[in-house]
Order: structure tokens, then C-alpha cells, then sequence
């Protein structure tokens, strides 16, 4: 694998790999989020969807300083975060009537997964270049 990933970084470069990495990472993150504020509209409460909300919304929003700062550790945190999504998401997916949306949150949650991890290795490969460089 790391054979692998070495292969792809001299044929591609590091630049187009963070920058992809960084669009799979914003794409995936919106739509989780979306999912979660969809999901916590669904939830009716004594005090309405906002609390479902933001239960399901918080552990993402907490990573948006590190997403804004292009922090290669935020990444890989986030990626950890993802994985509990993940589970979310394959465990409302076998609830009856609700195959598609946990289906989709699974899906979703695997592809911030990927892209924080590869942005993560790719961005701190690419800040490590640029120290050496100075």
C-alpha cells in the first residue's frame, strides 16, 4: 500500500493529490451535514428538532476550524469521527423503511473517511517538502 501511494504521489504530484483529497473532504463533509440536519428534523422531541440537531451536527461543526485551517491532524481526527457516522449509518440502515437514508449515511461518512486520510497524509507529505525546501 504504501508502495502504492508513493506510485501515485511522483506520477500525480502532491498538489493535485491534496487538492482532490481537500474537494472529497468539503463534498462529503456538506452532504453528512445535511444528512444530519435532515435526520434531526425527522426526530420529533418535546422541545422540537433543534436538540436532535444538534446532537447529531455538533461533533461535525467542531471540526470546521480545522477544515478552514487546512490542518493535516484536524483531517485525521475527523476521520476517526467519521467512522462512528459510519456505524451510525450501517445500523439505520437495517431499521425497516429506513434502508436508503442509513445506506446513504454509511456511504458518505466511508468517503469523508477516505478523503480525510488522504488528505491528511498528502497535505502534511506537502508541509513537510515546504519546510524542507526552506
Amino acid at each position: 500500500m504504501r508502495a502504492w501511494l508513493e506510485r501515485l504521489e511522483n506520477e500525480r504530484g502532491l498538489d493535485h493529490l491534496t487538492a482532490k483529497m481537500r474537494r472529497l473532504v468539503l463534498g462529503s463533509y456538506g452532504v453528512l451535514m445535511a444528512l444530519m440536519v435532515y435526520r434531526g428534523l425527522q426526530i420529533e422531541g418535546d422541545s422540537g428538532p433543534l436538540i436532535p440537531i444538534v446532537a447529531f451536527v455538533l461533533p461535525l461543526v467542531l471540526f470546521l476550524p480545522s477544515l478552514i485551517g487546512r490542518r493535516p491532524r484536524g483531517h485525521a481526527w475527523l476521520a476517526f469521527v467519521s467512522l462512528l457516522y459510519f456505524s451510525q449509518g450501517v445500523m439505520v440502515a437495517t431499521l425497516p423503511g429506513q434502508g436508503l437514508r442509513g445506506t446513504l449515511e454509511a456511504l458518505v461518512s466511508l468517503f469523508l473517511f477516505a478523503g480525510c486520510t488522504g488528505y491528511a497524509r498528502f497535505r502534511a507529505r506537502q508541509l513537510r517538502q515546504m519546510a524542507e525546501g526552506n
